[in-house]
C-alpha cells in the first residue's frame, strides 16, 4: 500500500468527524452509535460472534451496517508500520481481529465478512487515493486504497460507499502516528465527493458515474480532503492539480458545493508545518459556487491548501513562471 494517510489526512480536518448521520441518508444514528460504544472491544469473540452481537439488536439493515461500521472504526487501528512497508500480509479478518490493526484491505475485508454474517450484500473495491499534493501526477505501481460498497435494495441507486478505514482516524503526513478519530463522513459517503477523492480500478464501482473517467484524469486532478464532505464538494477549477500560471496573472479558483449556508471564511494555506501561512480570500458565493482570485507575484512552485472555515478542502501545486 502506498504512503497513506488516514484521514485523512492531516489533523485539523478531522474536527468535522462528529457528524451523527450518513451523508447519503437522513437517518439519525445516535441510538446505534451509543449501543456500539457500550459493547466495547469484544476481544474474546471471533468474527462471526462479533457480527451477531453488533447487529442482532437492530431489525433494519441500515442500522446493522451502521453498527458494523461503528464497531470496526472504534476498535481497529491503522497499521502504520505495515503501510510504510507496503505489507498487506495481515489483512485477513482473523489477523485484523487478532492484532486489532489493519491497512485498508484489512478494514474492508473485515467489514465485508461481518456484513455477510448479517445477511447484507457487500463487496470490496480496490482502487486509488491521493493523500497529499505530492501524489498529484504520481501513479502508484499498485492499488493504494480499498473500500466497500453495500447494497440495501435491488436497484443501482441502493449501492452505497462505506470506508471503515477512513472512518477510524488519521495519520500524520509521514504516516508514522495514527490518531483514532471516528468520522462518519465515510458511512454512506456522499457519492459525488467520494468519486473525486477515490478512483476504483473497475469503473463499474464508480457509483453514479460522477467522477474521473480514467486513472490519468484522477491523478492529474487536485487532492480532495476530508472537509470536502462537510460542504458536499462536487467539482472545482482549475481542473488540473498541478496548475501552471504566469507571474502577475490572477488565478481564478471555483469550488462547486451543495452546502453553502455554513461557508464563512475561505483562505489559502501556503507552505507546511511551522513555515505555513494562511491568507484569507475575498470570495463570492453564488448558486453553489465559491469563486476567488489569487495572484502569485514570484516565479516558484507553491503547494497550497484551500480552506473553508479553516478546514482543508482541496490541495493544489501551483507552478508559477515568468
Amino acid at each position: 500500500m502506498n504512503k497513506f494517510l488516514l484521514i485523512i489526512f492531516v489533523c485539523a480536518n478531522c474536527l468535522l468527524a462528529t457528524n451523527t448521520h450518513a451523508q447519503d441518508s437522513n437517518k439519525d444514528f445516535h441510538a446505534v452509535d451509543d449501543y456500539i460504544k457500550k459493547l466495547g472491544t469484544l476481544d474474546t469473540l471471533n468474527m462471526g460472534s462479533i457480527a451477531v452481537v453488533v447487529t442482532q439488536h437492530f431489525p433494519d439493515k441500515i442500522d446493522k451496517v451502521r453498527g458494523i461500521f461503528d464497531w470496526i472504526a472504534d476498535n481497529i487501528d491503522f497499521d502504520c508500520k505495515s503501510a510504510q512497508s507496503n505489507n498487506n500480509d495481515r489483512n485477513s479478518s482473523d489477523d485484523v481481529l487478532k492484532y486489532r490493526k489493519a491497512t485498508s484491505p484489512g478494514y474492508a475485508a473485515l467489514f465485508q465478512d461481518m456484513c455477510s454474517v448479517a445477511g447484507i450484500r457487500c463487496l470490496t473495491v480496490d482502487g486509488y487515493i491521493k493523500n497529499s499534493a505530492d501524489d498529484i501526477n504520481s501513479k502508484p505501481d499498485g492499488f493504494s486504497h480499498t473500500w466497500d460498497v453495500v447494497q440495501l435494495g435491488k436497484s443501482e441507486e441502493e449501492w452505497h460507499y462505506v470506508d471503515p478505514m477512513l472512518g477510524s482516524g488519521y495519520t500524520d503526513k509521514d504516516m508514522k502516528v495514527f490518531t483514532k478519530s471516528f468520522n462518519d463522513n465515510y458511512f454512506f459517503a456522499n457519492k459525488t465527493t467520494f468519486n473525486l477523492q477515490c478512483f476504483p480500478d473497475n469503473l463499474a464501482w464508480q457509483l453514479d458515474n460522477s467522477g474521473p473517467k480514467n486513472k490519468k484524469e484522477f491523478f492529474t486532478a487536485p487532492v480532495i480532503k476530508d472537509a470536502a464532505y462537510l460542504f458536499n464538494v462536487s467539482g472545482y477549477t482549475p481542473l488540473e492539480g498541478d496548475a501552471k500560471v504566469k507571474t502577475g496573472k490572477p488565478v481564478r479558483f471555483n469550488i462547486y458545493i451543495h452546502n453553502q449556508d455554513s461557508v464563512k471564511i475561505v483562505s489559502i494555506r501556503f507552505g507546511e508545518d511551522k513555515k505555513s501561512r494562511v491568507k484569507q480570500m475575498n470570495y463570492t458565493l453564488s448558486g453553489g459556487t465559491i469563486s476567488f482570485d489569487y495572484t502569485f507575484a514570484d516565479a516558484d512552485t507553491y503547494p497550497i491548501e484551500i480552506l473553508i472555515n479553516g478546514q482543508e478542502v482541496l490541495d493544489y501545486i501551483i507552478e508559477v513562471n515568468d
